[in-house]
């Protein structure tokens, strides 16, 4: 007979007394306001007030990397202190703050209390839980070592995050940058700029080349303006979306980003510590290196690295050694292929693939540091022409009117 699909919880808080008569409050996971009184009322405590939670604006819904690593350390943890399994995801779910994650958690939760192991259903959700989570928990359940499993997951996700937040950080403040000095340029040519046109006018002399340049800019703004700014945003939205759905231009773009001076070092670094963590966490839960190398290509982060990762894999299948394979790619610098080398001839491939990674996490911190101090200047820069530029433009008329006087 099949089993009937847990009933819907919402969150739920709440306000009582406690048996002493002090006043507490908190927050719960419940089907009903019903289920939340009786629960309280096992609890010894009065319910005085019960409501069901509201999401302004959809709050924080949706469900980040950040939070599958979170849940990872703290099932790790959990585990590893000797609380029983469902009981982890009881305390999990009820207490994270973030309704779909809550949903995620209780009905894995569910699936575990029908019978289910933790790797089928962590499986289920594959939008949140890859094959290398997937993998390393099913090894963990067939070698009888799952907290330790777990716990390398958690530190293998933790590492990649902390990884993720420095690229994030090496290309977001450019881009951020440069993207108000924009917008600012286009405020003072369109709105500013005008003013001095008409003050300008009252001269009657002839206007300074680049300042006359700079007004035919501001009048052609301010009638092709909004074309401009339809055309880059169609072409935004034609750029991301073929991005997501067209591999070929996803790999055109890699190949392209890890050419691009200061930024393409960044990522190729990225990409090899990504690739070496993955082979040391797969290998050392007792993954065969031909199937751990299948979840390494998804982790690189780069299609490049990806398909050059699926090709070691084919050919380390046919049994050639692995060193070889990453060597004819041409892609790992010697002194990664040389160590995973000794790793492989001396049987301690996943600690030497560790520190591989982190010799390249580290050095992916050192760069992105180095390179926000190179572009701060350099932006400043960009800023002060821009801004600068506009400003001497319209300041030009008026010190040649002074000179003449």
């Amino acid at each position: 007979m099949a089993q009937a699909a847990p009933a819907q919880q919402f969150p739920y808080v709440w306000e009582g007394t406690d048996k002493r008569g002090k006043r507490v409050k908190g927050r719960m996971l419940a089907t009903s306001e019903a289920e939340v009184r009786a629960d309280l009322r096992r609890q010894g405590v009065l319910a005085k007030r019960v409501r069901k939670e509201v999401q302004l604006f959809n709050r924080g819904k949706k469900i980040t990397s950040e939070d599958i690593a979170l849940f990872a350390r703290q099932l790790a943890t959990m585990l590893q202190a000797g609380i029983p399994m469902v009981q982890c995801f009881e305390i999990i779910g009820t207490g994270h703050e973030k309704p779909a994650m809550q949903k995620l958690v209780l009905s894995i939760k569910a699936d575990i209390e029908s019978g289910t192991t933790l790797h089928e259903a962590l499986a289920k959700h594959p939008l949140y839980f890859d094959d290398l989570f997937v993998n390393l928990v099913e090894a963990g359940e067939h070698a009888g070592a799952l907290e330790t499993l777990l716990d390398k997951v958690a530190t293998y996700k933790e590492k990649t995050e902390a990884l993720k937040k420095k690229i994030k950080k090496a290309l977001f403040y450019p881009a951020a940058v440069l993207a108000v000095a924009i917008i600012v340029t286009v405020i003072l040519l369109i709105f500013v700029i005008p003013q001095f046109e008409s003050l300008f006018q009252g001269f009657g002399a002839d206007l300074p080349a680049f300042t006359q340049m700079v007004i035919n800019l501001s009048k052609f703004m301010q009638a092709k303006g909004w074309l401009i700014g339809a055309i880059a945003g169609v072409g935004g939205y034609l750029f991301f979306y073929f991005k997501k759905r067209s591999r070929a231009m996803r790999r055109a773009l890699d190949r392209l980003i890890l050419k691009i001076p200061v930024i393409g070092p960044i990522m190729e670094k990225a990409a090899i510590a990504r690739y070496a963590r993955t082979l040391s966490t797969m290998f050392a839960a007792g993954v065969p290196l031909v199937e751990a190398l299948t979840s390494v290509a998804g982790a690189t982060g780069n299609i490049v690295y990806e398909e050059a990762t699926l090709k070691i894999r084919d050919e380390v299948a046919t049994g050639q050694r692995l060193q070889r394979s990453m060597e004819a790619t041409e892609l790992f610098p010697n002194m990664v292929v040389q160590m995973i080398a000794v790793g492989e001839e001396s049987g301690s491939l996943d600690s030497m693939a560790a520190k591989v990674a982190d010799f390249y996490e580290a050095d992916v911190d050192a760069a992105v540091d180095a390179m926000s101090s190179l572009l701060e200047p350099l932006i400043m820069a960009i800023l002060g022409v821009l801004v600068g530029g506009l400003v001497i433009a319209m300041y030009l008329p008026i010190f040649k009117l002074g000179a003449a006087i």
